[in-house]
């Protein structure tokens, strides 16, 4: 028996969240902010230690709700009850077996068809019909008392909002329901529902939650003693068997010790004593007064038990030790101490829920990347193990959920686990299962899915970090690899005038896509992240000649942009390929004429549109001018160049990565122009593409290398590059 599904409705950001759960471990990932923790609260409030009492606030509502139930206030209610959303709503779609034990859920099932194995049971703060009418004439009352000869003059929508903080409870009421499944549209069905109460159902014995907060508390500032304070409730949880020989051993020193220490306490407190007995009554000893030692089991370990780590033969206390260390191991103890709850280790008599939900909150705190590899890497070991039934233990059924910010967990995780949150919209987050990349990646051309084992691959081992972005470049190699940061930087200390935020302060990935952008296509749109590609225009022109078969091949061949009429780059024939077809002129020209707001795309039922509000751009050689010379070039080298003649030549002898550097500075017969043009010297003198960007690094203006005005950007990156920074304005 496993939830496979929740459904969050109307808490915060959640609006509408479906958040699918794995069997055994789910890693749910994203930027900050993006409900992660909600899931987690509203859990604990409708099933987790919070439920049994109303503690929902005003504040737990989505604005959007807020918004629209100010609305229908206002307008005394009308329609409401079709169109408006009753409140906060949480769905637990939990799916059986024939192996299951029923007799829990059964008041949940609410369909006798046997194809149907799955069972919803829902919780709600919600306002019914009744109540709406009644807080209606409430706020009206409320209302009137800040009328025009009021002294406190307020507008009626932050009155509302007064109103509604102070007195939801009034009006909002918990509510548990089981909904009926619906197999065709998979579903609730909410028109099937039966109420739930204490005396129909033990929600107890269903499901258990609990999570392991990212507030925790490493170190206890009053005593550095919180992973102790631990030990001691670790215990408490697990002591349970009183044939174990550890605890019997542990209760016979007790009695031993308490024995030694009340002949101790009598010497010390003897003299007191005597006198005591004076007072005792009218005859002398008749109230007869002793010390004794009663040490208690829990209390000895919360008062004497202290974590230490062993150095050197040297025992020291445990807030000398790293915060990832005391991390990870509050972390373990937690985690065992909520097993043993799951479990009932303390009481034999009691079965074990049927589904044990246990979330933990960012593991990675204060972490180095090689501990977060080693925590992912166990940690399913450590929860099958504690609910397994090792041990003489009870058996279990346990679903874990991780919620993190770390690339480096997300490169070592099961990629088939991972959730990916994300923000639709201002009030709205939405949950997306990675493994459905598996099936959009899926095509004919491809029956392997080769591109798909490629992605996901690539994605884990080489850049999780996109995961937690908010932009993302694409990049063909190491030059762009290499001068990219310095060109932002550029740009950041040039464009000043700007009240964008500066691209360094951006939360921006970078992403060696080599020629193959392409493949990432499905990826960009499943995850919607803004994306700049920056590419080559790759001039050619088109030649058919015979392969060594025999059969004509038509390929582009390298040439200048002036003399070409095709692109050989894959990339921009694949995702400007719509309206590429309804170019008639040579196809190079199509690339050459486009403007900067014709190069954003929009995807669209799964093809790529011309528009500027879309969330891709792809940039690649544009027309230069220097001094008053035009010249269209075809590459990075080509195009860095032309523009940058002068400082190659100032430099030229410091450009180790170059070869024939006199074909530079070499002019034409009549001494007007020079000799070699960019694409000849792109073709020529590149001795090592890889060391190239390293040289204009060496050779900026300053000496710590952060001055970059001696030379320029090409225009197309930096084109670019302000598309990509501009739709984040500075406050």
């Amino acid at each position: 028996m496993i939830v496979t599904k929740i459904v969050i409705n109307n808490y915060r950001l959640l609006k509408n969240m479906e958040l699918d759960l794995e069997k055994d471990l789910s890693l749910i990932i994203g930027k900050n902010n993006c409900g992660k923790t909600s899931v987690i609260s509203a859990l604990n409030k409708f099933i987790g230690s919070q439920s049994g009492s109303n503690i929902f606030t005003f504040d737990d509502f989505n604005l959007d709700f807020k918004n629209k139930l100010f609305e229908f206030v206002d307008r005394d209610g009308v329609d409401w009850n079709e169109v408006l959303p009753k409140g906060i709503e949480l769905y637990l779609y939990i799916k059986y077996d024939s192996l299951d034990n029923l007799a829990n859920i059964r008041p949940l099932m609410l369909d006798l068809d046997p194809n149907n194995n799955i069972v919803i049971l829902k919780f709600e703060y919600m306002l019914s019909f009744d109540k709406m009418e009644s807080l209606i004439k409430a706020f009206s009352k409320y209302y009137s008392r800040f009328d025009s000869d009021s002294k406190v003059n307020i507008d009626k929508t932050t009155c509302f909002d007064n109103f509604i903080k102070m007195k939801h409870r009034q009006f909002f009421e918990i509510n548990k329901k089981a909904v009926l499944y619906d197999l065709v549209t998979c579903q609730a069905n909410e028109t099937e529902f039966r109420y739930l109460s204490a005396k129909t159902i033990d929600l107890n014995k269903v499901i258990s939650f609990r999570y392991i907060s990212a507030h925790r508390d490493t170190v206890n500032k009053d005593n550095d003693a919180t992973l102790s304070n631990l030990s001691t409730r670790y215990y408490e949880k697990t002591k349970t068997d009183d044939e174990n020989p550890d605890i019997q051993h542990f209760e016979d020193t007790l009695i031993d010790t308490d024995r030694s220490l009340t002949n101790v306490y009598h010497g010390i407190f003897n003299s007191v004593i005597q006198k005591v007995k004076k007072f005792g009554g009218i005859r002398e000893n008749e109230t007869v007064v002793n010390i004794i030692s009663t040490l208690s089991q829990q209390q000895l370990l919360k008062e004497n038990t202290t974590v230490v780590y062993d150095t050197c033969n040297h025992q020291l206390p445990e807030s000398y030790n790293g915060l990832g260390y005391l991390n990870l191991i509050s972390i373990i103890f937690e985690i065992e101490t909520i097993l043993s709850e799951f479990r009932y280790d303390r009481d034999d008599s009691v079965a074990p829920a049927n589904i044990n939900l246990l979330f933990i909150e960012e593991p990675e705190a204060h972490t180095h990347p090689q501990m977060q590899y080693i925590f992912i890497k166990n940690i399913k070991q450590l929860l099958l193990s504690g609910c397994s039934g090792e041990e003489g233990k009870k058996n279990i059924n346990l679903q874990a959920v991780i919620t993190t910010h770390s690339s480096h967990i997300v490169s070592e995780c099961d990629f088939d686990d991972i959730k990916y949150f994300r923000k639709s919209s201002g009030n709205s987050v939405e949950s997306k299962n990675l493994k459905e990349l598996k099936i959009k990646y899926k095509d004919e051309k491809d029956p392997d899915n080769n591109h798909f084992k490629f992605l996901k691959q690539y994605l884990t081992l080489n850049c999780s970090e996109i995961f937690f972005a908010d932009k993302v470049i694409l990049y063909e190699g190491d030059t762009e690899r290499i001068l990219l940061p310095a060109i932002m930087r550029k740009i950041d200390q040039e464009e000043t005038s700007s009240d964008a935020v500066p691209l360094l302060s951006q939360n921006i990935s970078l992403i060696e896509a080599g020629a193959y952008s392409q493949i990432f296509e499905k990826f960009l749109i499943f995850i919607g992240i803004k994306t700049l590609i920056i590419t080559d225009i790759d001039s050619g022109i088109e030649e058919t000649k015979p392969d060594k078969n025999g059969v004509s091949r038509t390929n582009v061949c390298s040439s200048t942009v002036e003399n070409g009429t095709h692109t050989s780059n894959s990339a921009l024939k694949h995702y400007y390929s719509v309206p590429l077809a309804k170019h008639t002129e040579k196809q190079l020209n199509f690339f050459k004429e486009l403007t900067k707001e014709e190069k954003v795309l929009a995807n669209i039922e799964d093809s790529w549109y011309q528009d500027v509000t879309g969330l891709l751009m792809l940039v690649y050689q544009t027309l230069e001018s220097e001094d008053d010379n035009s010249y269209y070039p075809r590459s990075f080298e080509d195009a860095f160049f032309h523009i940058n003649r002068q400082f190659i030549i100032n430099n030229i002898y410091k450009f180790v990565s170059l070869q024939k550097r006199d074909m530079f500075s070499q002019m034409n017969p009549a001494g007007t122009d020079y000799k070699n043009n960019s694409f000849d010297l792109a073709e020529k003198c590149i001795k090592s593409k890889s060391s190239f960007p390293m040289d204009i690094l060496l050779n900026s203006k300053a000496e710590n290398g952060s001055d970059f005005s001696n030379w320029q950007i090409p225009p197309y990156i930096k084109e670019g590059l302000l598309w990509l920074r501009d739709d984040l304005k500075m406050k």
